[in-house]
């Protein structure tokens, strides 16, 4: 055997074997670039609340929330935190004479700013559900990103208040969230006793839901998840 036969051979493997860059280069893929601005500012200003809202739907659940209600900051913070939309929302109310105007307020102010967000809602997943169980409690949320929106609301407390906050209100701001937003939106406390447990885990249970329902399926990216083509209105 010519001494030099085995190099050469050696040579023609070497040449003819894949390259592992190749293969990790053709691995790589990026995300479609249109996604990345997802975000919307609201400004609402009534007679009774004057508000500011900023999301961004593709965040990491960073948060900046002053409503002048203890409990209702607390609770969209959850929001934020477990739908990893990041919200900013400023609001000053009538807070002298009650609580309401301020939460319904937030909610259509939110809900306003999603929709803008989501723009016509192309390549979105749509759906989205939770169970979420705190303690005692378990609740179910179910959600459609529909654009039609509407809704469910079972969900009973066995106190009339929460701090400082009326039990009743919680409706008043999912009913205001639902309709800006344009979700159909089912909410159903299963089981549960403690009033803090039962409402947390309501707004807890659509962030989660929510974070589903708004992130971009990669398969769908440029189209609208209906087979009418568009979403939202009476079609």
């Amino acid at each position: 055997m010519s001494p030099k036969t085995a190099p050469a051979r050696k040579a023609a493997r070497a040449k003819s074997a894949p390259s592992v860059k190749a293969k990790t280069a053709v691995a790589v893929r990026k995300s479609p670039a249109k996604f990345v601005g997802r975000v919307a500012t609201v400004a609402r200003k009534t007679k009774e609340t004057s508000i500011s809202v900023t999301v961004k739907l593709d965040g990491t659940g960073q948060y900046d929330v002053s409503t002048g209600i203890g409990f209702l900051d607390h609770m969209l913070e959850q929001l934020s935190r477990h739908s990893l939309i990041d919200i900013t929302c400023r609001a000053q109310g009538d807070l002298h004479i009650d609580a309401h105007h301020t939460t319904e307020d937030s909610g259509i102010a939110i809900g306003e700013a999603i929709t803008q967000a989501l723009g016509d809602r192309a390549g979105i997943a749509r759906y989205g559900s939770a169970y979420i169980p705190m303690d005692e409690t378990l609740t179910r949320v179910a959600l459609d990103a529909s654009n039609r929106p509407y809704l469910i609301w079972r969900v009973k407390f066995p106190r009339p208040k929460v701090g400082e906050m009326d039990t009743e209100l919680f409706k008043e701001w999912f009913q205001a969230f639902a309709q800006a937003a344009g979700l159909t939106l089912h909410v159903e406390n299963l089981y549960g006793e403690n009033s803090h447990h039962i409402v947390e885990s309501c707004f807890k249970g659509l962030a989660r839901a929510l974070r589903q329902a708004v992130e971009i399926d990669p398969r769908k990216a440029d189209a609208v998840p209906s087979t009418k083509g568009v979403l939202g209105g009476s079609l």
